[in-house]
Formats: structure tokens, sequence, C-alpha cells
């Protein structure tokens, strides 16, 4: 067996997924504790300094007062302390060798698609209408992006997701073929490069 299909077959092991899961929901609890932290002061005093004011582009403050931010009538912050424990405890959970039921694994990838959807309606929001961009939310963007992936890939392979045989077995070939770590790799890609192409020199004024 070559160094290649070793580590394929690794990427494929509980080990490894719950790990990627594990370490993708502690960072994403630590940027939402930080910018739950800003929320507060920010709810205090609008005009709060911030440790991620760096400029105007990058700048937690500007996004942080904006409506976007407190979508539900509280900072979307909040969420990340509810959701990343319940991800960090499944992680744990499969790391010291518990086995969960098809259909809680289907309503951790409900909770995983959420939490995606929601990073990424923040993220096009900060781009496109706000104008600015809070470090602590792309990294919560980038990190729920990997979690997704690891969750998703977590349960294809199980076979915990109900899908028809034939599409099942295509993912699976998907899985097998390494495309879906292509994909990650592609999606981050374009998430960095839009900041960059958008922004460019003003990131760093």
């Amino acid at each position: 067996m070559d160094a290649l299909e070793r580590l394929h077959r690794f990427r494929q092991t509980d080990a490894w997924l719950y790990s990627v899961i594990l370490a993708a929901a502690g960072l994403s609890l630590v940027a939402s504790f930080v910018l739950s932290v800003d929320a507060l002061l920010l709810a205090a005093n609008p005009q709060a300094a911030l440790g991620c004011n760096i400029n105007q582009v990058l700048s937690c403050g500007a996004v942080g007062v904006s409506w976007q931010a407190n979508l539900l009538g509280f900072p979307n912050a909040f969420l990340g302390l509810i959701t990343e424990p319940v991800f960090i405890t499944v992680a744990l959970g499969g790391i010291g060798g518990a086995r969960f039921s098809r259909g809680f694994m289907l309503g951790v990838q409900g909770v995983a698609v959420f939490a995606l959807g929601f990073a990424y309606w923040l993220y096009s929001q900060s781009m496109f209408v706000i104008g600015a961009l809070c470090p602590w939310c792309l990294v919560v963007t980038l990190s729920t992006t990997v979690l997704f992936a690891a969750v998703t890939h977590l349960n294809i392979r199980d076979d915990n997701l109900f899908f028809p045989p034939r599409v099942q077995q295509g993912l699976e070939t998907w899985l097998r073929l390494g495309l879906d770590l292509l994909l990650v790799v592609l999606v981050l890609f374009v998430l960095i490069a839009m900041v960059v192409v958008k922004y460019g020199a003003a990131l760093l004024a």
C-alpha cells in the first residue's frame, strides 16, 4: 500500500473525521466567544474601539453594529455559543468510540447545514452590503466550511443521510476519489480570493 492510499484510508477513519470536527468547532467556538464579548461592548457603546477594528475594511465594529449581525434580535455570535458545543460533544464522543443513531446524525447534519448557510449569508452581506469584514467572522466562515465538510463526509461514509442507493453509491465514489477534499480546498480558496480581489490593498491600509 503506497503513501497516498494510506492517507486516503486515514481520511475515512473516525479518528480523523471527528478530530477535524473537534478542531473546526473549537475554533468557531473561540471566535463566537470573542464576537459575543464584542457584541456586548458595542451594545454599551456603538463607538467602542474593538481589538479587531484594524482599518475601514477589516472592522468588527462596522459589522457588529449592522442589523445583519443581530438578525434574530440578539447577536448572531450567541448562536455559535449554542451550536458549537453540540459539535464538540459529538466529536469527543466519536473519538471516544461512541456510536450515534442515523436519526441523531441526520439532525447533526441539519445543524451543520444551518450553520453553513448562516455563515455564508453573513459573509455575502459583509462583502456586498455592509462593505466591511469582521476578521473573527471570517474565521467562523472558514472553520464552518471545514466542519460542514467533515460532518457530511462522516454521514455519507456511514450512510446516515437516507439517500436512495444510487445516490449513496455515487457519493461514496466521490469520497473514494477524494473529490470532497478538492472541493473544500476550492471553496476555501474562492472565499479568500473574493476578499483579496474585492478589497486588494485596502486590506493593508
